[in-house]
């Protein structure tokens, strides 16, 4: 798999898990500011399709993750 293919998945796990935490009608639920991490994560996303600049594509890239699939 590639760096991009990565960050799509931790993308949608992240939002996923912060959507379980912070709407109230979940059984995980915690807190309503856990909907900021969603929003950060979106954010994040929305910039990396500007500048192709992401945080997590860097710590891919140092443990070695393909950038192009051979």
């Amino acid at each position: 798999m590639t760096i991009e293919r990565y960050i799509r998945i931790f993308a949608g796990l992240f939002i996923m898990i912060s959507l379980a935490l912070g709407v109230e009608g979940s059984p995980m639920f915690i807190s309503r500011w856990a909907l900021a991490f969603t929003a950060f994560v979106g954010l994040n996303l929305f910039q990396f399709g500007f500048t192709n600049v992401c945080p997590m594509g860097s710590l891919l890239r140092k443990l070695g993750v393909p950038e192009r699939a051979d």
